[in-house]
């Protein structure tokens, strides 16, 4: 009989739901938690309850933000004419870190995916398209990453976006087949943007 201890084996449980997070990291993670005092646990949990109460979806962009609307779609300074699409706020992150671009966003939560339940109705595609139907859009960047899913979810919006009469466009060099946007350096990110090429 081997020895459990439940409420720990729940943590480790916890933890390992998370992204990216393995079995031996779960295990370090609740092992780290457990040697904290009291105040470092209340602050944690504190911040995590406050995250879920504070943080909204910008009705704009579909970002998450304080905000209403978010500090980005409120900016004056940003080009509202250029919109470019993310899957996730990772990516928006990862963009905005090249302190190069100067348009807006909009953040899809995710990307047409069947065989992981990702349908065309579970992502924020009717709030672009409300955009594009009621802004002044010249651009929409597809800033999606280049996997089977994200080039099945750029078609589908390069379609929409092109019976609007807008031009839609892909980041470029740099971003190789199956990469994340979110791990490339903002070199690199930067060139993708810069040099994109329209979607025939």
């Amino acid at each position: 009989m081997s020895y459990r201890i439940e409420s720990l084996e729940k943590l480790i449980d916890m933890f390992h739901k998370l992204p990216s997070i393995g079995q031996k990291s779960a295990q370090r993670l609740a092992y780290y938690i457990l040697h904290q005092d009291k105040e470092y646990i209340k602050t944690l949990t504190d911040t995590i309850f406050t995250l879920k109460d504070k943080i909204k979806e910008c009705p704009i962009c579909c970002n998450y933000t304080e905000t209403i609307p978010c500090p980005i779609c409120a900016s004056e300074k940003r080009d509202k004419s250029v919109i470019c699409v993310v899957s996730e706020l990772n990516d928006l992150s990862a963009i905005e870190r090249t302190n190069d671009y100067k348009g807006v966003y909009h953040v899809l939560h995710g990307i047409i995916s069947p065989l992981e339940g990702k349908t065309i109705d579970k992502l924020r595609i009717q709030e672009l398209i409300h955009r594009l139907e009621n802004s002044k859009v010249n651009e929409v960047i597809l800033a999606i990453n280049p996997s089977m899913d994200g080039e099945l979810t750029m078609q589908y919006l390069a379609r929409i976006v092109r019976q609007y009469g807008i031009k839609v466009t892909r980041i470029a060099s740099g971003i190789p087949i199956g990469a994340d946007i979110e791990l490339a350096d903002e070199a690199t990110l930067a060139r993708a943007l810069n040099y994109r090429v329209e979607i025939e």
